[in-house]
């Protein structure tokens, strides 16, 4: 008779899980840009961040991104499910103890996805973006694009915003809100080159409904950093391709997704661009391996990554074990093996 492979089982802790409302409460720019900053600082081996995989359905998709964390403590998976017909996703993120293999937290994912994204670009913007109070034009009036300005805002002095969206109420709503409740000094430009021109950031989160580019290369200067977050599938457009082949610098969070998987990178590819010799990683960037001059421009590009999403996780899961914030689940068991 065979030994058993499993034969003792050992307690952990009881799963915490957080709701959407939860991480509201839990979260926190600095907090988040530290935790971020010090993952890209360090070393991440290749193989703890694989490939995202999808798998697609009729008008479905269902997007695993996993990853295990630097700092030892937790690995996890962001699980995220799409409908293009109901133009809805769901997000969950999961995350497990290293040593006891146990469930350490379930946490809806929704605001996660973008916090993650926000604070990452706040990690590029502040390793590149000059020693200054910056003036930030943004483009786009959503979600993403409010997240982008609060983030680095939260981390970096910002002297003065222009923001463009092609609906004049919805981009003087968004300035509003800014100042509302960012104190910022903001005001609404009529298009997007009058928000860029003399930006030292330029903050985009925006796509046309035709899946043209919002971002043109003739408008940026020398000296810009440019945050391109809205380009993360073949089919989706953000900059156009003189915005690529003017780039000194393209820092990808996901190098080889953002060369091979995105809409901006294949047109250019298309176009006859040459940018594998100033693709750089942000890890790269943040480490000080890649360096950029003053009359650089430089385009950070992403696509997410399932570190950014664990490393965020394990920020919101410490502050919630300190502030007592989440409901237990049951406690695990976990088979030991032999």
């Amino acid at each position: 008779m065979g030994t058993p492979l499993f034969a003792d089982t050992i307690q952990v802790p009881p799963t915490l899980f957080l709701t959407d409302a939860d991480v509201a409460r839990l979260s926190d720019w600095r907090a988040a840009f530290d935790a971020l900053r010090a993952a890209y600082a360090g070393t991440v081996a290749a193989a703890m961040v694989p490939p995202r995989s999808m798998a697609r359905g009729d008008g479905t998709w269902l997007r695993g991104l996993t990853a295990v964390s630097p700092s030892g403590r937790h690995m996890g998976c962001k699980l995220i499910s799409a409908s293009m017909k109901a133009r809805r996703a769901s997000y969950l993120v999961s995350l497990f103890d290293q040593e006891t293999m146990g469930l350490a937290a379930l946490i809806d994912g929704n605001r996660i996805t973008g916090i993650r994204t926000a604070v990452t670009a706040a990690v590029a913007v502040d390793a590149s973006a000059p020693r200054k109070p910056l003036n930030v034009a943004v483009i786009g009036s959503g979600f993403e694009a409010k997240g982008l300005l609060a983030a680095l805002a939260g981390v970096r002095d910002v002297a003065h915003v222009r923001v463009f969206s092609p609906t004049p109420e919805n981009r003087q709503k968004f300035a509003s809100s800014i100042q509302e409740e960012y104190g910022l000094r903001i005001e609404a430009a009529a298009s997007a080159p009058e928000a860029i021109y003399d930006a030292d950031v330029v903050l985009c989160a925006a796509r046309s409904r035709d899946e043209s580019p919002v971002i043109r290369g003739e408008w940026l200067m020398p000296g810009m950093t440019v945050v391109s977050i809205g380009s993360t599938l073949p089919e989706q457009r953000e900059v156009d391709e003189e915005a690529i082949a003017r780039a000194s610098l393209i820092v990808a969070d996901m190098p080889e997704e953002v060369a091979h998987d995105t809409g901006d990178m294949l047109a250019a590819t298309r176009a006859g661009v040459a940018f594998a010799a100033k693709l750089v990683s942000l890890a790269d960037l943040v480490g000080g391996k890649a360096t950029r001059k003053p009359d650089d421009i430089v385009l950070y590009k992403s696509v997410g990554s399932a570190l950014q999403d664990v490393i965020t996780a394990e920020m919101l899961l410490a502050r919630a074990r300190a502030m007592g914030v989440g409901t237990e689940l049951a406690h695990s068991i976990v088979p030991v093996a032999k």
